[in-house]
């Protein structure tokens, strides 16, 4: 844990600096007839989930280069993302994905992680791999699908695995499960495109009909990979086709990476939340594909874009959705990586909260291409860090995140409590 009074001792030394920048971003936002003081609190209200496979470096199929004192338990991973949580108030749930973790005692695990100030996002299931867990010991296999197998015994399975999901996450208390499938074929002919889709239809209603009252379930889509020639859930149109075929509370989320190169992922989100089938979002970032990399580091103005249709979808406040990062970083400190993704998103958010909406639409409604966008970048250029980092330290948290925990050596004493060969579990 990182104690408040270091984060504060931290604070002491750069307030007068950030008062002074505060008063000068205060100062110009008024100017534009936007409350700064709506802004720092929206901002402070807004959380992302810490993805518990995040918390260790990542890797290729190249190789992979650990950084040392990474989490070898669950209840590591819970401690890592309350360190996360206090340094930038915004991180306060994790994601956990069974069964790369699989707690012996959820109960207890729950304990722990509120006592930590922490709650459990959404459940991720794993049918794109084989485990003993849930591939009956080898009885079954993932290698040609999940749901969509030709073999009834493969799909039960994965059905089953799901409901076990289900049924750990309720003891955590989540409200949520994720279903991304790497279902698909690698050559035509492979399968019936068709046959696989109503697969796939079958057992997510057999998932749904297991959830309780208050749960959601949540289709992910992603056009190619592992699976090369076709995905069963390619795009947002099969993943609506699926939610809509299971039940009301089946949902829709959007992986930031989980499109072609040059898709309008902000026009997609507007099309979902027209649809009322918006559920949650994965944040990350990309050049080529699914890269996985740090949320807006390739593509902040497109970062500021969907946070832009958010608001929209919001009636000028966030929705009420899931919202999860999702990132792997071969080279950076996994838990800085995660702070920089939730600066990001912070930033992304106070920016879009700055559009001037009523110019936006008259511009809009005159045909005027050349005004909106001058609407749009005036917000997007401005410097918003002062109030953001206000909205962190009104939530007791850092006004500079990474810059407090390297000034507190967190990775050194991590290595120290659990050693330069830790490697966290599940990656």
């Amino acid at each position: 844990m990182i104690p408040h009074d270091r984060i504060e001792d931290e604070n002491t030394t750069r307030a007068r600096t950030h008062a002074r920048d505060l008063v000068h971003a205060r100062e110009f936002i008024a100017r534009t007839n936007t409350d700064p003081e709506a802004v720092i609190a929206e901002v402070a209200r807004f959380s992302a989930a810490a993805p518990s496979w995040a918390l260790g470096t990542g890797g290729t199929r190249f190789g992979r280069f650990p950084i040392g004192g990474e989490p070898r338990t669950t209840e590591e991973k819970v401690d890592d993302v309350a360190a996360i949580n206090a340094l930038t108030g915004a991180n306060r749930s994790i994601s956990l994905h069974v069964p790369w973790d699989d707690p012996a005692d959820p109960e207890a695990l729950r304990q722990y992680a509120v006592e930590r100030g922490i709650a459990f996002d959404a459940m991720n299931s794993n049918t794109f791999q084989d485990n003993p867990s849930t591939t009956r010991d080898g009885a079954v296999s993932y290698k040609f699908g999940s749901l969509c197998h030709s073999d009834v015994a493969v799909r039960d399975a994965a059905v089953q695995h799901n409901l076990e999901c289900i049924d750990l996450g309720v003891r955590l208390g989540s409200k949520t499960i994720t279903v991304w499938l790497a279902d698909g074929t690698s050559f035509p002919g492979q399968a019936n495109f068709r046959a696989q889709f109503e697969r796939v239809l079958d057992g997510l209603r057999r998932i749904y009909a297991h959830l309780p009252a208050d749960w959601r379930m949540f289709t992910e889509h992603k056009p190619y990979e592992p699976q090369f020639y076709s995905s069963v859930v390619n795009d947002w149109g099969s993943s609506l086709l699926l939610a809509q075929g299971t039940g009301d509370r089946a949902l829709c989320l959007v992986d930031l990476g989980h499109h072609l190169p040059n898709a309008n992922i902000e026009q997609i989100v507007s099309r979902l939340a027209m649809a009322g089938r918006l559920g949650g979002f994965h944040f990350n970032d990309s050049k080529y594909g699914d890269d996985d990399l740090t949320t807006g580091s390739i593509k902040p103005y497109q970062l500021f874009l969907i946070f832009l249709e958010l608001l929209d979808a919001g009636n000028g406040r966030m929705p009420p959705l899931a919202y999860m990062i999702d990132q792997s970083n071969n080279l950076k400190d996994p838990l800085e990586d995660l702070m920089q993704a939730t600066d990001a998103m912070q930033v992304a958010l106070a920016q879009a909260l700055l559009v001037d909406q009523q110019a936006l639409r008259g511009a809009q409604d005159a045909n005027d291409p050349a005004l909106a966008q001058e609407i749009l970048h005036r917000a997007y250029r401005t410097d918003v860090r002062p109030l953001v980092a206000e909205a962190r330290r009104r939530n007791n948290a850092a006004l500079d995140p990474i810059a407090t925990y390297r000034a507190l050596n967190s990775r050194t004493e991590k290595i120290r409590q659990r050693g330069l060969n830790a490697v966290a579990t599940g990656i």
